[in-house]
């Protein structure tokens, strides 16, 4: 039953489920799980790995997501190299000839949407909805689809809809936008000191009216909207997400365990709660951490529970 799992999503550590992985599944019954390289060696080895996982839940549609956004965030490089795909090529594709766009960006999605069923993914953590600033970090870089705002938003919807129409969900980040961010925030903590109104014409206007079940949050603070908390931990910022930008859906935070996030486990998963984040997200397979995310992690709400099924209602 899916009111009976928890609001946490976390990472495993190896190609296969260990005897303490498989208890602590048992045990704490996270709402999903997220794949990552290491992780996948082959489609086979990944498609015995998320049929274990499913068999813990007895859910043909247990939530499994992965990172596959193509270029040099590719999950599945083991199988198949995406190298030059990237976000700012699609975007530059997309300013240059929408027609040929429209051609290559489904083959790309259709193709992508193929591989993530093969090894049981039903979640793709993209479309990255962050403009490309010049002089930021290059932690986003080529994986937006371009400084213009109105690509970016297009390029989303597009994104969204094709996964969509390949029954996998998607998941816009890093809301409500890191392309301003000057660091790293898997290092460090990114802050951010421009006005609330360019934020509005800039980078919070390509996550507005997005069809899509899930977002998640950027470890970023805007110092105009909260001095103290990143958007992870900030009610303020969170519901701005919700009332400005009028997201309505999931709402995942970062991983939990990157540096941006300066308090211990406990404390960086219940004050993600409390911000208004509706799960937590841990990544890095280490089994000590998860267990303080999930004793942290409440049992999904009413709310969660029904997006969950309309979002079931996608897979074929």
């Amino acid at each position: 039953m899916i009111n009976k799992r928890r609001a946490f999503i976390v990472g495993i550590k190896s190609l296969q489920l260990s005897k303490n992985e498989i208890d602590f599944l048992k045990k704490y019954k996270p709402w999903g799980v997220i794949l990552f390289l290491r992780n996948i060696k082959s489609i086979k080895q990944a498609k015995s790995l998320t049929d274990n996982i499913r068999k813990i839940f007895k859910d043909k549609n247990y939530p499994i997501l992965i990172d596959q956004e193509g270029g040099r965030v590719n999950r599945l490089s083991n199988i198949i190299s995406f190298d030059n795909l990237t976000s700012e090529y699609f975007g530059k594709l997309y300013e240059k000839d929408k027609m040929k766009l429209n051609i290559i960006y489904k083959l790309f999605i259709d193709n992508i949407s193929h591989l993530l069923k093969l090894i049981g993914a039903n979640i793709n953590t993209l479309p990255v909805l962050d403009l490309r600033v010049k002089g930021a970090s290059n932690i986003i870089g080529d994986r937006s689809f371009s400084s213009n705002v109105s690509t970016v938003s297009k390029m989303g919807d597009l994104c969204i809809k094709l996964f969509k129409e390949n029954s996998i969900g998607t998941v816009i980040k890093h809301i409500p936008g890191h392309g301003l961010a000057k660091v790293d925030s898997h290092n460090f903590t990114p802050i951010v000191n421009k006005s609330i109104k360019h934020l509005k014409k800039y980078d919070f206007s390509t996550f507005k009216k997005k069809n899509c079940f899930f977002a998640m949050t950027g470890h970023v603070i805007y110092k105009n909207l909260d001095q103290l908390n990143t958007v992870t931990h900030s009610k303020k910022v969170i519901r701005y997400i919700r009332n400005y930008i009028g997201f309505k859906n999931i709402l995942i935070s970062d991983d939990l365990s990157m540096k941006s996030l300066k308090n211990n486990m406990k404390n960086n998963t219940i004050k993600a709660f409390e911000a208004g984040c509706n799960l937590a997200l841990h990544c890095n397979g280490k089994l000590n951490e998860m267990k303080i995310v999930a004793e942290n992690s409440p049992l999904i709400s009413s709310f969660i529970s029904k997006k969950t099924s309309q979002f079931y209602k996608i897979l074929s």
